[in-house]
């Protein structure tokens, strides 16, 4: 039995469901809310933020994206790189003097911020910004925030505050205060630490961070961690999340939004390479612009319940998937089982030991810290992989909200290398055969006598005309004596701006007192189009603008057949 749902962007991720699939959905659901129900707790901290936010964080947002959201399988909810992003937006925000608005609240207004811009960039499909930040750079990037996580679990470690900032400062106030760590919390933190390591290794059916949050919160009611100067998480408010508008404090806004533009970029990033990482398991297409409805829902629906910007979580998309999830219905059936937990078990979870989720958030900086993936980046390209130390540098070096920077101007750098020095290659003849070829790959191709080609592989924009422009008369000065034509073959050559078509002007009128004509082929529409209100084809002349090289060589032999009559 089923029934068919409307293709509208509500519920479009129960589209086609099949009742036979309920108790699959059931099944994953109660999966994904036990493996989430750890990092709901413990990820807040990371931020500074109550545990309950990570709870409520764990249940509207599932909603939204169940009516929103285009995928069948992918889950939303708390995410440890978008947490430690939110951390030193928040700590940007309440160092300014004067700020009286509350954590809570500020969280809550940047996760409607990051809403919003999700809904912006689908309004403009700007899907493509999933792929802004490459993933050599995400790799780094994602290493140095995992570095920076494990620092801040000093304290939940040891019971010992830490103030300095940075990786070795921190580790270096440890050793200072020394006497003052609480040995009993670094016991249970290194245990509980381990018991996580082994469960891993092992692939334990059930998941390591719920061993660890069950086990621990037993011990701690036999035992009275409390009573023994362990840290709890304390009282945690029973009941639902109430809907909220939060309200515009005393802070500086311009920070907020920057923050939450910094957030966004790296959250549905992040968010969209775990879609399409699931995606290709479970062999569908993930369309970015698409998922950034319902990202900006999900973001919506957490600001408007009080807590903080979420994304997709691989979490609990593992989960869903190995339990066999089929729908968005697992979805909804996690954030009750959380609803139930928030309802009748937070007198429960208040005993949760702190070192316990400071182990859990070591545990999941440590996954974040893809060894085999650097390793892959500096076999295939060393660059690349300097790239990927810079953004890993950045958290570590200049604090997670500059590290965003560092990584955003990495990958505007990389771009503009990429784009600097655009390959070329002087094109000839195979004897008895059609077509040129490049004669540096072609032993058997041979120039043309007279006719000089040469193709350019990739834009012509105004940070490379320079390098164009001289690569372009270097080829013209190593041409054969007699050479009397210089032709373009422009076919890899997609763009063309004003700068450039200065520049081929400036070859051109260079090359004309050489007594070399230049001509160019196989222009794109746009190209052409850019170089004809630029007035370079009529200096060119349009003769010498021809659809395609062979064209091309047809004048050039047709007019040496008349030059020779």
């Amino acid at each position: 039995m089923s029934w068919r749902i409307p293709r509208l962007p509500l519920l479009a991720g129960l589209d086609g469901y099949e009742t036979s699939a309920l108790r699959s959905d059931v099944s994953a659901g109660l999966a994904i809310a036990a493996v989430g129900l750890p990092s709901a707790i413990a990820y807040p901290a990371i931020a500074g933020l109550p545990p309950e936010t990570g709870l409520y964080a764990s249940i509207t947002p599932l909603v939204a994206y169940a009516l929103f959201g285009p995928s069948h399988k992918l889950i939303v909810g708390p995410d440890a790189a978008t947490m430690t992003v939110l951390a030193a937006v928040l700590a940007a925000i309440f160092a300014t003097p004067g700020v009286s608005t509350d954590r809570v609240t500020v969280a809550a207004l940047l996760a409607l911020a990051v809403g919003a811009l999700c809904l912006a960039a689908r309004a403009v499909r700007l899907g493509v910004l999933a792929t802004f930040l490459s993933r050599p750079i995400l790799t780094g990037f994602f290493a140095g925030i995992s570095l920076s996580i494990l620092i801040g679990q000093i304290e939940r470690f040891t019971g010992v505050d830490i103030e300095a900032d940075g990786l070795v400062a921190p580790v270096l106030e440890l050793l200072r205060e020394a006497v003052s760590i609480h040995w009993p919390s670094l016991v249970l933190a290194v245990g509980c630490f381990a018991l996580l390591q082994v469960a891993r290794a092992f692939n334990s059916p059930v998941p390591g961070p719920v061993i660890v949050v069950v086990l621990s919160v037993l011990l701690s009611f036999l035992f009275d961690f409390e009573a023994r100067g362990i840290a709890i998480v304390g009282n945690i408010p029973e009941g639902l999340p109430s809907l909220m508008v939060p309200r515009m404090g005393d802070f500086p806004f311009d920070t907020l939004l920057v923050g939450a533009a910094a957030i966004f970029l790296v959250s549905f990033g992040s968010g969209v390479i775990a879609a399409r990482s699931f995606g290709a398991l479970g062999g569908y297409q993930v369309d970015p612009n698409r998922e950034l409805s319902g990202f900006g829902a999900a973001n919506i629906a957490a600001g408007l319940f009080g807590t903080f910007p979420v994304t997709a979580s691989d979490s609990r998309t593992a989960v869903n998937f190995s339990v066999g999830g089929r729908s968005q219905i697992a979805s909804l059936v996690a954030a009750a089982t959380l609803m139930a937990v928030l309802l009748f078990l937070g007198g429960i979870l208040r005993i949760l030991p702190i070192p316990a989720l400071g182990a859990i958030l070591a545990a999941t900086a440590l996954s974040l810290i893809d060894l085999a993936a650097l390793k892959h980046i500096w076999r295939v390209s060393r660059m690349e992989f300097i790239f990927a130390l810079i953004a890993m540098w950045g958290p570590i070096g200049l604090g997670v909200l500059n590290g965003v920077i560092i990584a955003i101007a990495a990958t505007l750098v990389y771009i503009l290398r990429k784009g600097m020095y655009p390959r070329d290659a002087l094109l000839g003849r195979i004897p008895g055969r059609d077509g040129f070829y490049k004669l540096h790959r072609e032993a058997a191709a041979r120039p043309v006598p007279g006719f000089g080609a040469c193709m350019i592989q990739g834009s012509l924009l105004f940070f490379n005309t320079d390098y164009v422009r001289d690569r372009l008369l270097s080829v013209a000065g190593a041409l054969p004596p007699g050479t009397v034509w210089l032709v373009i073959d422009a076919s890899a050559i997609p763009q063309i701006d004003s700068t450039a078509t200065a520049m081929v002007e400036e070859v051109q009128e260079e090359l004309r007192k050489r007594g070399i004509g230049l001509g160019l082929a196989e222009l794109h529409t746009e190209a052409r189009a850019m170089l004809d209100r630029a007035g370079v084809i009529n200096k060119i002349g349009s003769a010498m603008v021809f659809e395609s090289i062979e064209d091309a060589l047809t004048a050039f032999a047709t007019r040496s057949d008349r030059a020779a009559e």
